[in-house]
């Protein structure tokens, strides 16, 4: 979805400090993750030139080459809901899959929410209807790895702020706190950080929420409205945009990708270690 937002230089001043990757080292003694994690708002595979690619879009998602990435509006607005992407062509080329979350044989996803994943094995699928003025979703994909269990919520959520702080709290509401390591990722269109943010209707389960990484728009990142958040905190080792030639021109947004840490996952008899925070 379009947005008009003026970027004048007090706001763009204001955005300095968000520019470049979030890096938080690992622990001492720890391991650097090896699963990584991705979202990606493809606008109906139109492209900042105006062009309508698909190709391009299976092409961006090949360079990122991620175990598991969240697709937004991934099918068509009205009519009917099909999808857009070939998937047969992108697990053919990535070794991706996409997870049964439509409600049509001929869509992807769930409000445009599509989940596509490398291994392991899908053990639930829930679609939420999110409130607000705009119709939203998000999926709930529960993912058995090798290492652990993963629940992923993927999302899109609305423009308006106040929709946005009730459609968190919908999402907060399916996290249980003695559940399995969970993330929410997606396009969350919340540039906002501080007391401002809407993201705070999160803490404490994904709190702090770190820094943000610019991803919107694709040919002048400045806004982060993509975001990969992890309950408990410390799951998400690394987050940065893909930037490159190709990414910032098949999609008005560039994707994000994470590096989860799956060796914290399994420490201390199976269980993820809680943040003390938390």
């Amino acid at each position: 979805m379009k947005r008009t937002k003026r970027l004048t230089p007090r706001l763009l001043t204001a955005l300095q400090p968000m520019q470049g990757p979030y890096l938080r080292a690992p622990e001492e003694g720890g391991h650097r993750g090896d699963f990584l994690i991705a979202s990606y708002n493809i606008h109906k595979c139109v492209g900042s030139d105006g062009r309508f690619d698909p190709g391009r879009i299976a092409e961006v998602i090949a360079e990122i080459d991620p175990d598991v990435i969240a697709l937004q509006e991934a099918d068509k607005r009205f009519g009917r809901r099909d999808g857009l992407l070939d998937m047969e062509a992108i697990e053919k080329r990535t070794g991706l899959v996409p997870a049964s979350v439509s409600t049509l044989a001929s869509g992807h996803g769930w409000h445009g929410n599509a989940l596509l994943y490398r291994s392991g094995a899908i053990t639930g699928v829930e679609r939420l209807k999110l409130p607000g003025a705009e119709p939203r979703g998000a999926i709930i994909v529960d993912l058995e790895l090798e290492a652990s269990p993963l629940r992923i919520i993927a999302a899109h959520l609305g423009l308006l702020r106040h929709s946005r702080k009730r459609q968190l709290q919908a999402i907060k509401a399916q996290v249980k706190t003695d559940g399995p390591p969970t993330l929410i990722l997606g396009d969350l269109n919340e540039w906002r950080i501080g007391d401002r943010s809407s993201l705070l209707t999160l803490d404490p389960h994904f709190g702090p929420v770190g820094a943000p990484v610019p991803s919107f728009p694709a040919q002048f990142p400045v806004f982060a409205l993509d975001r990969v958040l992890s309950s408990p905190g410390g799951l998400v080792t690394r987050i940065e945009a893909h930037d490159s030639p190709l990414a910032r021109v098949a999609s008005d947004h560039l994707p994000i990708k994470a590096t989860i840490d799956l060796a914290r996952i399994t420490s201390g008899n199976g269980q993820f270690p809680r943040d003390p925070a938390l």
